[in-house]
Order: C-alpha cells, then structure tokens, then sequence
C-alpha cells in the first residue's frame, strides 16, 4: 500500500471520527435543552396545507407528528394574544368587506370580538386552487390559549409551541403577557416535574416552548421573564439584523425580484456573522434562526446564512441552528449537510418523510380527521 494512500485514509478516518464526535455533541445539546434532534418547526402550522395559523393547520400539523407548533404573537386592542404573522390583515382575511373603513389599520387595533368576525380560510382557497376545501371558508383567527388547547389535544402525540414576538416594538410588555398566559396553562412547570417527565412528546418536555425573536430588546426582555426557557434569536441580512456587505438597496439594484435580491446578500464580514452569535449567546439564547437562500428561489428565499463555516462557529459556541423556512426535499438535503439541527417548515409531512419518521396517515386523511 502507498505511504500517500495510507496517509490519506488516515485523514479521512480521523475526519470522519470528529465528524461524528461533533454530532454526538450537537445531540447532547439538544438533548440538554429538552429539543428533539433534528426538530421538525411546523411553520404557523402545516401551512402549505392548509390556511396559515389557523386550526385546520395547527391540527395537521399536530396529528402529522410535527414537533412544534409556530406561530407569530401578536395582542389585540383588548389585550387577548393571538397568532397572525402580518401586522396587516388584508392577505389572509376579509377585513376590506367586513372594516372597509379599517382594511389598512395594524391587526392590534381591532379587539379580539372583532378579529374574530374575520373569515381566515377562504384567501387559500383562492390563492392555491388545488388544495382548497370548502371547509377552510370561515375558519378564524386563534388566540394562544386556542392554540394551546390544540397542542393538548391529541393523547398519542403533543407538540411543543415555538413562539415568536412579532414587532414587539408594536406591543411593549408582551414578553411579561406571554410568560403569564405559559404559566397560567402549565406550560412553564419545572424540567423536573410529573408533568415534564411524561413521554407523550415534545409538548410536555423541558423543550416544550421555544421562544424566538428578532430584536435584540425582545431577546434580553424574555430572558428577564422567562430566563429557564430555550430562546432563539432569529437572524437574516439587512436592516435591524446583520449589516450586508453591499450598501445597494432594492430598489437601486435592477432587480426584479425581491427575493432575488434577498439570495444575493451577504455579512458585511466574518466578524460581523460571529458578533450577531456572541450576542446571542452573551444573553442566554441557546440557538439562532438563521435565513437560507433556496435551490429553487421563491418567497422563503433569503440570504444563506446556514454555509458550513457559519454553523460550525454557532456550534462551537455551545448553540443550535433552526433554519428558515425550508419546504423541498433538495433543500433540507442542502442545509442539513452544512449542519442544521431542525428546519421550520410549511411542509411538515415532507420533512418528517425525509427524516424518515413518516406520519401513520396521509394529509387528506388527518384532514378528514379533523372534519376538514
């Protein structure tokens, strides 16, 4: 045998044994948060399936075998909290027939009674034809306490909730809001506890709530209020997040697609990515939220903030990585092998079928299920 081969095969098996130390490390740190590894973020529900934050898709998403529920807080003008990703109501509901006068106002400034007048289903229905159903016309928009009940509700398998302070500029004391509604239902009860020891699922676990934030503000005010339970901070490139290495703007580019653009954008530098994870850490967040840039473009696609070198560092500084929004089984290929350790995702049934942990039905079927 060739000394070159010999040294060679060498390489490669001390390669591969600290590929393998490292992912036992990775699982260790899941592990010690509570967090399945890798973890399956139903991004506001099964919502390539169904109508977004709504029951039909936090349901599937559920009775799929999904690990989290996801969903974007808000706080109505009554003080109810509530789940709806746009601080405008007009893309998924009927606002401008049902508040003409009121279509272009924030989702806060309508009480809860109000919101709940709103039909949230039947926008899918028009938007993706080949997937409607007559029985998303009408369906509404859940507080967290309806969305909880869902969470609760099925015995064989109960999700965590992953929860993300949407604007909280928009909503200031929302992180206290938050920790009191958890605590009020149970959802904050010891690691140690008979409730957390149950081995129904994620959702009874010492991971069963996630919290996740883009603001720095928000971050450091949850750690304040809820300083035992895991918080990601999310990351993307621009304004308010990691400054880009082109000043050009959107508008100044020639681009005609938006996302386009988004794909393009890169950390000013090296430094600037790893100041954005000491950060995270520095204030007791155990992972980040980082963009991907998508295979084949689209409306989820972002910058790539996932590249091997990126998650390496996160890892090396004791962190997780969940990235977003990823739906096409090329793509969970792609980031899973630069080293994710769970994807949001609108398609949960996709992703657990990759992670080979296939639901015991179809999607139809668990519809039909739900009286969907």
């Amino acid at each position: 045998m060739p000394a070159t081969f010999t040294k060679s095969a060498l390489m490669l098996s001390l390669l591969l044994g600290l590929g393998q130390a490292h992912a036992a490390d990775v699982d260790a740190l899941a592990a010690a948060h509570g967090i399945p590894h890798p973890a399956v973020i139903a991004h506001r529900g099964a919502s390539f399936d169904a109508p977004e934050s709504t029951a039909a898709s936090y349901k599937l998403a559920r009775d799929l075998g999904a690990d989290y529920l996801e969903m974007d807080l808000q706080r109505s003008k009554d003080g109810v909290l509530f789940a709806l990703h746009d601080n405008n109501l007009q893309r998924t509901t009927d606002v401008a027939s049902k508040f003409p006068d009121r279509k272009d106002s924030p989702a806060n400034a309508f009480t809860m009674a109000e919101l709940k007048t709103l039909d949230a289903g039947s926008w899918y229905n028009k938007a993706y034809p080949d997937r409607a159903r007559a029985s998303y016309a009408g369906l509404k928009i859940l507080t967290l306490d309806e969305i909880i009940d869902i969470a609760q509700a099925n015995a064989q398998h109960k999700p965590g909730l992953y929860i993300e302070t949407k604007e909280p500029q928009l909503f200031p004391g929302i992180e206290k809001d938050l920790k009191e509604k958890l605590q009020d239902r149970g959802w904050l009860s010891p690691a140690g506890s008979k409730l957390a020891k149950s081995e129904l699922g994620v959702g009874q676990g010492k991971g069963k709530v996630i919290l996740q934030t883009f603001e720095k503000n928000s971050l450091e005010l949850l750690q304040k209020e809820m300083p035992q339970v895991p918080k990601i901070l999310l990351l993307w490139v621009g304004e308010g997040s990691i400054e880009p290495k082109s000043k050009v703007t959107f508008a100044e580019s020639g681009e005609k697609d938006k996302n386009a653009f988004y794909g393009k954008q890169e950390p000013k530098s090296e430094a600037e990515f790893k100041q954005w994870i000491d950060y995270a850490k520095a204030q007791g967040a155990i992972g980040t939220g980082p963009s991907a840039k998508l295979s084949h473009g689209g409306d989820q696609s972002y910058s790539d903030l996932v590249q091997p070198w990126m998650n390496k560092y996160t890892h090396d500084q004791g962190l997780l990585v969940h990235v977003y929004t990823v739906d096409e089984p090329v793509d969970f290929e792609k980031v899973m092998a630069a080293g994710v350790d769970g994807i949001f995702t609108n398609r949960a049934s996709e992703l657990l079928k990759f992670y080979k942990r296939p639901a015991a039905a179809s999607v139809d079927q668990l519809l039909k299920n739900n009286g969907y």
